[in-house]
């Protein structure tokens, strides 16, 4: 919970069951891993499955925006702080 207590009015990134992830500004959370978000994009993977079998699966993400989420815990799998998740990936990459 520290890096929630730690993310309060940050951008941070969670991933969701069912192949959903959504990214917004935290603003409250609680014991249960509730979430209240703001200017928030989810992103949706879905998997088309041919009925042919010579053909390939097909892979979309479809996006939204919401002004105000809620998050309801049992769903939550991942918390990460966005920005300093991003930051560490640039470093990982200067020459």
């Amino acid at each position: 919970f520290d890096l929630i207590r730690l993310s309060l009015s940050e951008r941070v990134l969670i991933k969701l069951r069912g192949d959903r992830e959504v990214t917004g500004t935290l603003h409250a959370y609680d014991g249960h891993m509730n979430m209240v978000l703001s200017d928030v994009t989810e992103s949706i993977t879905i998997v088309e499955v041919p009925e042919s079998p010579n053909q390939e699966p097909t892979i979309r993400i479809v996006k939204r925006n919401c002004e105000m989420l809620f998050v309801r815990g049992d769903g939550v799998v991942l918390v990460i702080d966005f920005f300093a998740q991003l930051s560490s990936v640039q470093r990982s990459f200067q020459f």
